[in-house]
């Protein structure tokens, strides 16, 4: 099986790559990335050597390589995407250039190749918010309220659109919040552990009460595994780990495991279009398919923060990066 993964150097996609490698050795990966901001080979330094691997830097929008690339693999699974919420509402044009656009010319390029499977790889956000109770099913409207979870949402449209098209065996995963080593520190987690390693504050939008579900990234992975084998063409499935969190359980969890008390917590104006809070039910990944997550929350928290209190050279391979 030879399998094409886009958006390998990022956080996720490095976890599955490493995940895929080790658990199947005849298995051959692709990975493409542009490695902008947050892609890192550092992510993939205990795979380059492995003769199964190859990495080729390109864009997902670049249709002469991916056409020339897919025209080799039996897979695809999509990862590669611009994700960072604020970034989307800064910058909107480059998640509608990538995530849409992008993900339209990896549809194109597999189905003139005839490829075996292609995996959407997407989020939660794309169903909205929820209220206090409920959670999001497969079956939820969809309804982004970001740029981000917008482009997304418009992605997942069209994944959806090539399979009642044209019959193209295409598979759709939605997930809530990742977590784990190798996540690049703009997101909440290891953004707050970094600054109080450098002894900052962390900055909390509006009261800390936003809720999200918590996925530790090789459960996901695990879960990504599953679907591409035994998913059934042209459906959805959503993935999470049922660990429902504030924003502010979060931080005082982080403050705690570091030593460090309230006062490091710089409460900041809301994120625009924040949603209040996501649940995503698992019910039919479960049931249809037998993954359940193995890590709970207490134990991928604490393997979390170890791991970055435990690599700084990959913290600091991070920050010359962004001098440059």
């Amino acid at each position: 099986m030879k399998l094409l993964v886009t958006g390998g150097a990022g956080f996720i996609g490095s976890c599955f790559i490493k995940h895929i490698l080790n658990k199947y050795p005849s298995y051959k990966i692709i990975n493409l990335d542009a490695l902008t901001y947050c892609g890192n080979l550092n992510n993939l330094i205990n795979v380059e050597k492995n003769p199964n691997y190859k990495f080729i830097k390109g864009n997902i929008c670049d249709k002469n390589l991916v056409r020339e690339i897919i025209s080799g693999v039996d897979c695809v699974i999509n990862f590669a995407a611009e994700s960072h919420v604020d970034n989307s509402i800064n910058n909107p044009e480059i998640f509608i250039e990538t995530n849409i656009k992008g993900t339209l010319n990896l549809l194109q390029a597999s189905k003139e190749c005839k490829i075996k499977r292609y995996l959407q790889i997407s989020t939660d956000e794309v169903y909205g918010t929820l209220g206090s109770s409920g959670y999001f099913y497969e079956t939820t409207p969809l309804a982004p309220n970001s740029p981000y979870s917008a482009s997304k949402a418009s992605a997942d449209l069209l994944v959806r659109a090539f399979y009642e098209t044209y019959k193209f065996p295409v598979l759709i995963t939605r997930c809530s919040n990742n977590y784990g080593p190798y996540q690049y520190p703009e997101k909440l987690i290891p953004f707050f552990i970094l600054r109080l390693l450098n002894n900052q504050k962390v900055p909390v939008y509006g009261d800390g009460m936003n809720v999200r579900d918590w996925l530790y990234v090789y459960d996901h992975c695990e879960a990504i595994d599953l679907v591409l084998h035994k998913g059934v063409e042209g459906e959805i499935y959503n993935i999470g780990g049922h660990n429902e969190k504030t924003n502010l359980e979060i931080t005082n969890l982080i403050l705690e495991k570091m030593g460090k008390d309230s006062s490091y917590i710089e409460y900041v104006e809301d994120r625009l279009g924040h949603d209040r809070r996501y649940a995503i039910s698992n019910d039919k990944i479960t049931s249809q398919l037998g993954w359940s997550p193995k890590i709970t929350f207490e134990e991928g928290i604490n393997k979390t923060i170890d791991w970055y209190l435990s690599h700084q050279n990959w913290i600091k391979s991070i920050e010359e990066k962004k001098r440059i």
